[in-house]
């Protein structure tokens, strides 16, 4: 049977190997208003005015395309002749109806309310593009849809990036990067090359010097008292005499006795046993 580009229709080589990865029908094909931003594509407007928007019900298959390398290409990347594809085409006929070609993950977007709903970037063989609206009836369809979506990915070999050019692995768009880029800058050191650092103290700050502790001994040997005043000429001359450490001496016993006085001077009766003698 002879292989058919699902994309353009025309005929692929007689070794050209397809794979389908997913059918479902029926799907709900929708005429849908651009984006609005910050919300993404919605579909509630999509089914609003009594599914006024609606304007196909298709059969959606996800078919995989690898083409063999010729012999004369035998060191190229046999990887960049494989290519995914979501075609929509008449359930009863066959006939295609619009085709999106899987090139990046934003070909298929999915909608901020919905689970069942996608946005399809379409193309035509002019390179023209329109955004379409698909709708499933069950939500497995939609979920074996995306794991088909998964499984091209991985065989295009832009698995787990945004987006990029289809049959390029990772390894291979590294090594181009790695080709592409700027050289790698030499900074080791040439021979006689000496490199001088200049490190801060080993405690970082330095302290300020205390100053040295002043010598006790030496500031009490400066300092003195100036003397005594001289004795006054109006002190009475029992201070004068009384020498100059300044106390006067006991008084004498004569003197004592003399100036003790006897009971009956103070005013005391002698009583009969003699209490006041």
């Amino acid at each position: 049977m002879e292989s058919i580009d699902p994309a353009t229709g025309r005929a692929l080589p007689s070794d050209a190997i397809q794979r389908v990865l997913f059918v479902a029908s029926p799907v709900h094909v929708y005429n849908i208003p651009p984006m609005t931003p910050g919300k993404g594509h919605v579909a509630a407007s999509w089914t609003a005015d009594e599914n006024g928007r609606h304007i196909f019900t298709a059969r959606l298959r996800v078919i995989e395309t690898a083409v063999p390398v010729p012999d004369a290409d035998v060191d190229a990347d046999a990887e960049g002749n494989v290519k995914a594809d979501v075609v929509l085409e008449d359930a009863r006929t066959g006939q295609l109806f619009a085709a999106a070609p899987y090139t990046a993950q934003a070909v298929v977007e999915p909608v901020s309310d919905s689970s069942r709903f996608f946005a399809l970037r379409v193309q035509d063989e002019a390179g023209r593009k329109a955004t379409l609206g698909i709708g499933f009836e069950e939500r497995s369809e939609a979920f074996d849809f995306g794991v088909s979506l998964q499984e091209a990915q991985k065989t295009l070999g832009w698995a787990g990036r945004g987006a990029g050019p289809p049959g390029k692995k990772p390894a291979a768009a590294a090594a181009e990067l790695k080709d592409g880029g700027a050289e790698k800058r030499d900074l080791s050191l040439k021979e006689g090359e000496t490199i001088t650092i200049n490190l801060p103290g080993r405690f970082g700050r330095r302290k300020p010097a205390t100053p040295p502790p002043s010598n006790s001994n030496a500031s009490l040997s400066s300092f003195s008292l100036p003397p005594p005043p001289p004795p006054s000429s109006s002190s009475s001359p029992s201070l004068a005499s009384r020498g100059s450490g300044g106390i006067p001496p006991p008084p004498s016993v004569q003197s004592a006795r003399a100036k003790r006085l006897s009971a009956q001077d103070l005013g005391f009766d002698d009583g009969k046993f003699g209490e006041f003698a």
